[in-house]
């Protein structure tokens, strides 16, 4: 997995930060990006705070090769993403000309307010990222990917994003799990498994269910074959301990 192009996720907004609004994009975003060969290795959740936005993108956006930020682009004062951004790579925020005409055009005369010019207000340099929801499009500069907050928007702007984007070999998946079996049992085996197969990510998660509790075992990788290997060594120390290993993830 380590050739394949890497990803951050900065989720920019108060409103996430103090609990009155549940993330839904993060899920969607981990998966879209696996999908096309660029896992998603780290996530922030930063305040509308210019000082904390600037920084964050110029530590993310040198440290991976794709950065993605949801929220902070609309109208109001706290809307800030686009103009921190701006300050971050060091140019002029300005009225973006295809962005103004876009807005300009979806309002009735003398309704596109200052208010809404700020939408079309972007980082000298930027391309846009189509908006069909509700118009008022994201932007990349370099190799930072503006999207909006509110998820049914953000999906349609990852959607005109995605085949822009260029990534590596799709992530494949393959779980088994076990009712009964606690992962303090299969901790040192799990170890040893994970030891011979560098390149995929195993995880353990534990689940508890009315009908009985159990684990979990997943891994994640580039390589199918690599993949497929691997969950049978799990799924046979599973046998190994006494446990009955059930293919798939366990039921919600």
């Amino acid at each position: 997995m380590s050739a394949n192009p890497t990803a951050c996720l900065l989720v920019i907004g108060n409103e996430v930060l103090s609990g009155r609004t549940q993330d839904l994009n993060i899920k969607f975003l981990a998966t879209g990006l696996g999908a096309i060969g660029m896992p998603l290795r780290e996530v922030r959740v930063i305040p509308d705070v210019s000082e904390t936005i600037i920084a964050t993108v110029n530590e993310a956006r040198a440290k991976f090769d794709h950065v993605f930020t949801t929220g902070g682009i609309g109208p109001t004062h706290d809307d800030i993403t686009s103009e921190c951004i701006a300050a971050a790579f060091g140019v002029p925020w300005e009225p973006h000309a295809e962005a103004w005409a876009r807005l300009e055009a979806r309002y009735e005369p003398g309704e596109f307010n200052a208010a809404r010019q700020r939408m079309a207000t972007m980082p000298r340099g930027a391309t846009l990222i189509d908006n069909p929801v509700s118009t008022a499009p994201g932007f990349t500069i370099g190799n930072v990917h503006v999207m909006a907050g509110v998820p049914r928007v953000m999906q349609a702007m990852w959607a005109n994003l995605a085949p822009t984007l260029a990534g590596g070999a799709p992530v494949v998946m393959a779980a088994v799990h076990a009712m009964g079996l606690a992962e303090g049992k299969i901790a040192d085996g799990l170890g040893a498994i994970q030891a011979r197969y560098p390149n995929i990510d195993l995880g353990s998660y534990p689940y508890y269910r009315s009908s009985g509790n159990g684990v979990a075992l997943v891994a994640k990788g580039t390589e199918q074959a690599a993949v497929e290997a691997c969950i049978a060594e799990v799924t046979a120390m599973i046998a190994e301990l006494g446990a009955v290993p059930i293919q798939g993830e366990p039921a919600a």
